[in-house]
């Protein structure tokens, strides 16, 4: 005769089983912020190929080398550069510091919110403001700087921080190939110090992972208290052709799998496809409107025009985000259907 309390407890434990592998079976799937899409497909068939010991197009886990853009490939990047807004906000932090930026341009533009007479002083004038707000100063201090503006600063459209504002498909995917033995960088047009201020607490990327444009540091010892002091004049524009010549300086490998979003980031994608063997080349196409923005060639932030038509050439993986992504940020929820 079977024990009416041990029945209870089997039953009990099969349907506590039972409801649980729907859960089990959606925490076991990869990249469960994408939808079931040409990309996704293509992401996760190019990753088992390459880990598969008995495939043709198995890669040693020591050359598992994947690269990432930040600015619109990792984060949001509208309505501009978000290092570019933390410059601004320096200009007017420190400008009690420099009176004479009150009647000297770019800055006066800045301290008067005079967009146009900004837009005026074009490449030359945001060089003069990065130039400012970046460099005279120790690496510890340009660190602290900018975790403190990152910490309190909000975006002029959602009010959440910086921070916040990356793409949830995007972590799930370093978070997959770092389960699979690979090794992740970020290789951007933005500052290295600014970058590396928060991409291993966000991205989980180390600072040694991260690759941005840097400038001529100097080290000093004074007091007994050594510093490294960052100077005006740059050292490597991490843009275009220089994220491969940065790549093959720092890295010393081939990436076998580089993201971007950009045209800055079609040299990258061109030296990544260059190699042997297979390789996984991607851009992410902004096209949500609705959730985030919608723009390519004609963009003055993140234009997209020769990278797109090489990668619909040469038959590279371009993420269509309206359609492929159901969720861009971590604080939204995800939607069931495609947006349209």
């Amino acid at each position: 005769m079977t024990n009416p309390m041990l029945y209870r407890q089997r039953f009990g434990l099969a349907l506590l089983f039972s409801l649980a592998l729907p859960l089990l079976a959606q925490a076991s799937e990869p990249l469960p912020s994408w939808n079931d899409g040409p990309a996704k497909k293509s992401i996760i068939e190019f990753v088992q190929a390459i880990t598969d010991q008995t495939s043709k197009d198995f890669v040693k886990p020591a050359e598992r080398i994947a690269v990432f853009d930040n600015d619109g490939t990792l984060w949001s990047e509208q309505p501009m550069y978000f290092e570019l807004l933390f410059a601004l906000d320096e200009v007017k932090r420190t400008a009690a510091q420099h009176p004479e930026w009150k009647t000297t341009q770019p800055f006066k533009a800045v301290l008067e919110n005079d967009h146009k007479a900004l837009a005026a002083s074009g490449m030359d004038g945001l060089l003069k403001i990065v130039g400012a707000t970046h460099t005279g100063m120790t690496t510890e201090a340009f660190d602290d700087y900018a975790k403190t503006w990152l910490s309190q600063a909000r975006h002029p459209k959602t009010g959440k921080p910086y921070t916040e504002m990356i793409f949830q498909p995007m972590l799930e995917m370093l978070d997959y190939l770092r389960k699979q033995d690979f090794k992740t960088y970020i290789v951007s047009g933005g500052d290295t110090g600014f970058m590396r201020a928060f991409a291993e607490k966000v991205y989980g990327i180390p600072p040694e992972q991260v690759i941005g444009t840097t400038f001529i540091t100097s080290f000093q010892y004074k007091d007994g208290k050594a510093s490294i002091v960052r100077t005006p004049k740059l050292a490597h524009n991490d843009d275009g052709p220089g994220k491969p010549e940065s790549i093959d300086a720092v890295i010393g490998r081939r990436p076998i799998l580089a993201f971007g979003n950009s045209d800055g980031d079609l040299q990258m994608l061109q030296w990544t496809a260059a190699g042997s063997g297979k390789r996984l080349m991607g851009l992410v196409h902004h096209t949500d409107a609705k959730r985030e923005w919608a723009y390519d060639r004609k963009s003055d932030i993140g234009r997209l025009d020769k990278a797109l038509d090489e990668a619909n050439s040469r038959g590279w993986t371009v993420v269509d985000m309206a359609s492929e992504w159901r969720r861009i940020y971590p604080f939204e929820s995800a939607v069931t259907e495609q947006v349209q």
